[in-house]
């Protein structure tokens, strides 16, 4: 959805939500470094036009996806919401205003929210392509036989959730969770080698890797520690690394017709 758009008044004015779960935005970090203007109009004017209409229609809570970015590099691992905030990408800083706004508009208008903070999410229904995410580039590797890309040593960590972990917390966040900011993630860290090998292993492929420079404005390592997440949405994520990842090739193979076992 265009959040600029200006039948988002229409849209809104014809279903009345109770409650918004706000997903819309851009996601790439390269490219909110290359333009930062297109990052930051989609991302926090995106939000503040969706929050008028939060406050016209008297819209109870809005439910936001944020993200890991905000946190920048760590001061410590895992990162819980204490940590302090210092973004070193220009989507880290947009994701990060835009939470701000919500936080001031739920203070001068009543709007209640709870704003999660993603790790790295990854899942079936994600756009196969390898200049998207980690497991979508392997993927798409591995499935058009080309090298795998890896950006820096491969040795940088993540902490890869999967989609299916995040819906149930959303839906958790219906109900719980009153204005607060709350890490959504695995608590687990897991090196970019790990996943191809992972991945590899599944596909039964041997092709080769190729290393490259790494990105402008990644880390080297992030994981998140969920214990609030499990204590105030009273979730916690269900699926392991292995797991997910043998639903997404699984999925992908269906949907281009490739016959080999997982």
């Amino acid at each position: 959805m265009d959040l600029n758009d200006l039948h988002i008044a229409k849209i809104f004015d014809s279903f009345r939500p109770d409650i918004v779960i706000h997903h819309a935005g851009h996601v790439d970090v390269k490219d909110s470094m290359d333009r930062p203007l297109a990052d930051a109009a989609a991302n926090i004017m995106g939000t503040i036009n969706l929050l008028e209409q939060c406050k016209n229609c008297n819209v109870r809570k809005i439910i936001y996806a944020s993200s890991a970015a905000v946190y920048g590099t760590p001061v410590y691992l895992g990162i819980d919401e204490l940590h302090p905030v210092h973004p070193i990408s220009n989507y880290g800083v947009s994701k990060y205003t835009s939470e701000m706004y919500i936080r001031t508009f739920a203070h001068n208008y009543g709007l209640v929210y709870t704003i999660l903070r993603y790790s790295n999410v990854y899942g079936y229904k994600e756009n196969m392509d390898k200049d998207n995410s980690v497991v979508s580039a392997f993927i798409y590797q591995i499935f058009n036989e080309e090298q795998f890309r890896v950006n820096g040593d491969g040795m940088q960590t993540r902490d890869f959730i999967y989609v299916e972990d995040v819906a149930k917390a959303n839906i958790a966040a219906l109900d719980r969770g009153v204005n607060e900011t709350i890490n959504i993630s695995s608590n687990t860290p897991t090196t970019v080698l790990q996943v191809k090998d992972i991945i590899q292993s599944m596909a039964g492929s041997k092709v080769n890797t190729l290393f490259a420079a790494s990105r402008q404005g990644d880390i080297d390592h992030s994981f998140l520690d969920n214990a609030l997440a499990r204590r105030l949405l009273d979730w916690r994520p269900t699926y392991t690394l292995e797991d997910g990842l043998t639903e997404v090739i699984q999925q992908y193979k269906k949907n281009h017709n490739i016959n080999f076992v997982v």
